[in-house]
């Protein structure tokens, strides 16, 4: 509340709508459960838009490594990544790997353009999540979900700087990890990590 009264925009996407969202100056409703769509939404709108932070994505993450050119995503083989095995239900993640050079370190594209970089294969993964789709999984209207998207990718800037805080119930899920993980992207993708006011905060 004092963040707000100096101007800070408090947005809620939550199944319910309680006393925190009651204060909120966007609430977002969604489907219990469908957290990954409603955050891979917002990766797919930073991208499609061009509303990463350049300088922080290109030197402070891993997005300009190049990856083995034998990886392949769920987009390809149907749900699952490259190096899945049916009978052990295990992956081998030797295509995960990093191209090296002489030295042993991650070959690097600057450009962000190599189709085998990081940043590519983020592109080409979350690109399946359109408003649209994300809408209909979640049952979020498609103007709640752009008025969230639009309001919190305007952090992805030198002066500016968001937080996701969350409580328990991102993580009891059977697919935690991955909700937070989801979360993390967004804010390495707008310079959020390791700012003050910034990060993704466990309550």
């Amino acid at each position: 509340m004092k963040a707000k009264k100096r101007g800070a925009k408090l947005i809620v996407a939550d199944p319910r709508f309680t006393r925190t969202a009651s204060k909120a100056d966007i609430y977002a409703p969604f489907r219990s459960g469908t957290d990954i769509a409603f955050l891979g939404g917002m990766i797919n709108y930073i991208l499609e838009n061009n509303l990463y932070f350049r300088e922080y994505v290109v030197h402070y993450t891993n997005a300009p490594f190049l990856v083995n050119p034998d990886f392949k995503g769920p987009g390809e083989l149907g749900g699952v990544f490259s190096g899945y095995n049916e009978k052990t239900r295990e992956y081998d993640m030797k295509t995960w790997s990093f191209q090296l050079d002489e030295n042993g370190l991650p070959k690097k594209d600057l450009t962000l353009e190599n189709p085998h970089c990081v940043f590519q294969l983020l592109r080409k993964h979350y690109s399946r999540y359109s408003i649209d789709m994300v809408s209909s999984i979640t049952g979020t209207p498609k103007e709640k979900l752009e008025e969230v998207y639009k309001a919190f990718t305007v952090t992805g800037k030198r002066d500016m700087v968001g937080t996701i805080l969350y409580s328990m119930g991102t993580t009891q899920h059977s697919v935690g990890s991955q909700n937070v993980r989801s979360k993390a992207i967004i804010q390495l993708l707008l310079g959020n990590m390791g700012m003050a006011g910034g990060g993704v905060n466990a309550l």
